[in-house]
């Protein structure tokens, strides 16, 4: 009778009194596994812990069986609903469990289902979907970011991702989420290892999983179990250690659903995985409490810890039970259990209700298996954080902690099939280069002979193992095919590296990882050098802007010296062509500093200083840019589509001159000894090459080509390695180190440019010609200059004009009458561009406008109204400034 009256109460769960209000409450669970155990454990401890407390009401939980099968669950709970007359239905173990019963029976019977289970992507509009489904559980993808982050962390660039099939494709989301996940962080999956159910026959096999484990592909060694039950994931461990993937180089990560059920039966083969468990606080008397209510119940007594999962089981029924003092009518409803969960502290975490899921910002532990009976927490997750040594992520940290790894190693795993002495990395060299500098293979050696392979490239590979900081062993294994096929056979995994020079390009980024170039690459033409010859060649410096401008300038400055020296320079005197030719000579002779002139007018002086410093920087600009187009080889740049180029035949160069830069008439070269040949013959006009293999040739063939400095660019040389390869930011950071310490620059001298530099080795553009932009603001300021004297010496000479007019208005000399506008202005210029307005010789005072200046003191002579020169012959001083003179100028 005893046995009868427990399974009653196994089923059934236990009645309450007649004069308490009861409330029913469902509870679908998997009586076989270890969560549905710690479910069960949970709410009955809540329920018990309720019913001590209340004397009016009484909670009565249901449960039944689901097994993990979906309809079942359904089954189970529309069965509680018509036989037992369930309020609340919670538990179901997965989502497909749960979006049953909320499908069949929550909408149906408008019942409030509580779920354990979420999934892992949720789907679009969840809520109007199934509004009377309670999730208390997150979806899948803070977790997967936490993994994705420790993968970041640890520079593992590829994953192989492993879980058990459900038969309900419950993984598919899990691993959406973590190859989202990865690639945020520049990594991916290299290989997805599904796992039959064989935990759950009844005779396992477990030889089919260790064929599955034998993949002579797979060179990722960081394994992450999605999900799996504890059977599969033990022998899965202790397999995997037999075949060697649980040891050095390796990582092995596993899930909370995995890490939170195990115990020290299982951990017996994980020494060094890392496992990922929600944060709770551990250290709380309610905590406590309950912990030893579960050890009472369980028989393993003080040993059993409860996880996350009887937590939430506990927080559930606590949500009912408090749902129950807030009900109205004796009934518990949706809006009732909202009431509740809009700010529920419960022992899992501090909840909060929206949009029929509970909210919380999870907090994940990460812990590291050292043995049977030890685990150690290291640091925290948050999502808005990262990594961090406290709950509340207030310090930072970059990685999980201080990790003991399989094989009790404390350094960080590279996380790859590193190679050893009986399985060396096999790296191919290409075996026909058209520049044996770079690369060459000596066929006449045992592939042993270390000196069989040599080069700069060879070199560099040489300095780059020396200065790594573990070993790395190696084989070279010659390849002759393609450059192209080469890139293919390490994308296929036929070989694990490539040493040779190997352009980085955009199409072989998809196929291989590339280590940091090690060299520039560009394109760069290879010509004869043939000197331009041209009768003309002495007006290409300037362009023909310049030549305009510079003659304008020139012209006008001649004018304004006219201008100012004609009436008072003797040497400006005579005919108007003369005049005009002494200031055009004048001018002229300034460009070669080779002037005699003497000038008299200060303003003339200012013109000629600014006039000076332009000539200045012509002539030197001129001599300059002339010197280098005579002394540098020009190239023959007129190169069109139709011109024959040459280049090496066994690169993507060919391709690029015909689709990028639309070369028809392209002739393959073999080596680099074919190509003064070609010239020789005629074969072809250009060659292209890349920018290393250029410096080369012109450092053997200086005399006779020049070459351009390369207009298009790539990616360099470098090393290429397999896709996820961590050895590839190894090489690089030992690359760069060995770029900025000179080391490359010395290899290369020594093996591609040992000879010294040839004078006519120009690897440049040919000099252009000089434009207006770099001189306008020299022939702004000449030109400006210029006509501020010209307007200050005509407006002195216009007001010494008026008063010569006054003068002759007040004496006896004739003033034509009735003279028109226009007689009176040519009249006035006449007088005023010529010396018919008379100057005084002396000046009390030395001023800047001496010779310029109108005055009372300065005396006049008549002029007639026929236009005539003056009778006298004046020299007024040319530099020093002396007292006037007491007798003035006669006229005529």
């Amino acid at each position: 009778m005893v046995i009868i009256y427990l399974l009653i109460i196994l089923s059934y769960g236990v009645e309450a009194d007649s004069s308490t209000n009861v409330t029913n409450v469902g509870a679908i669970i998997n009586f076989s596994s270890r969560i549905g155990k710690e479910h069960k454990t949970a709410m009955e401890i809540a329920a018990e812990s309720f019913n001590n407390r209340s004397k009016t009401h009484k909670l009565i939980l249901h449960f039944r069986d689901s097994r993990r099968y979906p309809f079942l669950a359904a089954s189970a709970a529309e069965e509680l609903i018509k036989e037992k007359k369930v309020e609340v239905i919670v538990g179901m173990e997965t989502w497909e469990e749960a979006a049953q019963v909320a499908d069949l029976v929550g909408n149906q019977t408008q019942i409030p289902v509580i779920s354990f289970a979420s999934p892992s992507i949720t789907p679009p509009l969840m809520q109007r979907r199934w509004p009377f489904l309670i999730r208390i559980a997150t979806d899948g993808y803070a977790q997967m970011k936490c993994i994705a982050d420790i993968v970041s962390a640890y520079h593992w660039k590829t994953v192989v991702v492993v879980y058990e099939d459900d038969g309900y494709g419950g993984d598919v989301g899990m691993l959406a989420l973590l190859t989202e996940a990865l690639q945020d962080v520049g990594s991916k999956i290299e290989h997805r290892l599904v796992l039959p159910q064989i935990s759950s026959l009844s005779n396992p096999n477990w030889v089919e999983l260790e064929e599955m484990l034998r993949l002579p592909t797979m060179q990722s060694r960081v394994f992450i179990i999605l999900q799996s039950s504890l059977p599969t994931v033990t022998n899965l461990f202790r397999l995997a250690g037999k075949m060697g993937l649980v040891g050095k180089e390796s990582a092995w990560i596993i899930t909370e659903s995995i890490t939170s059920l195990l115990d020290p039966q299982h951990t017996s083969d994980m020494k060094g995985t890392l496992g990922i468990k929600t944060y709770y606080a551990n250290n709380t008397s309610s905590y406590t409490n309950f912990r030893k209510k579960v050890q009472t119940k369980y028989s393993e007594g003080n040993s059993v810890q409860p996880e996350i999962y009887a937590l939430r089981a506990y927080d559930a029924i606590g949500i009912i039970t408090e749902a129950i003092g807030k009900m109205a009518d004796n009934t518990i409803s949706l809006e009732v259990l909202k009431t509740v969960l809009s700010g529920y502290t419960g022992l899992s975490a501090n909840m909060w209700f929206n949009g029929g899921e509970v909210l919380y910002s999870p907090v994940f532990r990460i812990v590291n298996i050292l043995d049977e009976n030890r685990f150690q927490e290291l640091n925290y997750w948050k999502p808005e954080v990262g990594f961090s040594t406290d709950e509340a992520g207030k310090y930072s940290f970059s990685d999980v902690g201080g990790v003991i790894w399989p094989g009790n190693l404390t350094c960080a795993p590279k996380g790859w099939a590193m190679p050893t002495v009986e399985k060396p990395m096999r790296i191919g060299v290409p075996g026909k280069t058209s520049f044996s500098k770079f690369v060459k293979v000596d066929r006449s050696r045992q592939d042993s002979d270390k000196k069989k392979y040599v080069g700069f490239c060879i070199a560099i590979f040489d300095m780059v193992i020396n200065r790594l900081n573990y070993s790395l062993p190696y084989q070279f294994e010659v390849f002759d095919g393609l450059y192209d096929d080469l890139v293919e056979q390490v994308h296929k995994k036929v070989y694990d590296a490539v040493v040779g020079d190997i352009t980085v390009l955009a199409d072989r980024l998809d196929k291989v990882e590339f280590t940091q170039p090690y060299m520039k690459s560009g394109l760069s033409m290879i010509v004869p050098a043939k000197p331009e010859k041209s009768i003309w060649m002495f007006m290409k410096p300037f362009t023909w802007q310049m030549w305009v401008v510079t003659g304008s300038i020139f012209i006008y400055t001649v004018f304004i010296i006219w201008f100012l020296e004609c009436p008072s320079n003797p040497a400006f005197s005579g005919p108007l062509k003369n005049q005009i030719g002494t200031a055009t000579w004048f001018t002229f002779s300034t460009l070669f500093f080779a002037h005699k002139e003497k000038i008299y007018s200060n303003l003339t002086r200012v013109v000629v200083v600014v006039w000076l410093f332009v000539v200045l920087s012509l002539t030197s600009s001129y001599t300059a840019n002339l010197s280098s187009m005579l002394t540098v080889p020009r190239l023959k740049l007129y190169i069109d589509s139709d011109s024959k180029v040459g280049c090496d035949g066994d690169s993507f160069v060919i391709e690029y001159l015909q689709n990028v830069l639309g070369f028809k008439n392209i002739i393959k070269v073999k080596s680099e000894y074919g190509y003064p040949n070609e010239f020789k013959n005629k074969t072809i006009e250009a060659a292209f090459l890349e920018l290393p293999y250029a410096e080369v040739f012109m450092n053997e063939y200086c005399e006779g080509y020049t070459a351009t400095a390369p207009n298009y660019r790539f990616g360099g040389l470098s090393f290429i390695f397999q896709r996820g390869s961590p050895i590839v930011r190894d090489f690089s950071k030992v690359i760069l180190e060995l770029l900025e310490n000179g080391e490359v620059k010395k290899l290369q001298n020594e093996w591609l440019t040992p000879k010294k530099e040839c004078p006519r080795n120009a690897t440049s553009n040919e000099p252009e010609s000089l434009t207006l932009n770099s001189f306008t603001g020299l022939y702004v300021i000449s030109a400006a200059t210029s006509t501020l004297c010209f307007l200050l010496s005509f407006t002195i000479r216009l007001r010494r004009f008026q008063h010569q007019e006054a003068a002759q208005q007040g004496s006896a000399s004739p003033i034509p009458t009735g003279e028109t506008l226009s007689n009176k202005a040519v009249r006035m210029a006449k007088k005023i561009c010529t010396r018919e307005i008379d100057v005084p010789t002396r000046s009390p005072f030395c001023t800047f406008f001496a010779e310029e200046r109108s005055s009372p003191i300065w005396e006049y002579s008549t002029t007639s109204t026929t236009p005539q020169l003056p009778h006298h012959t004046y020299n007024p001083p040319e530099i020093e400034c002396n007292p006037m003179q007491s007798n003035p100028i006669q006229s005529a």
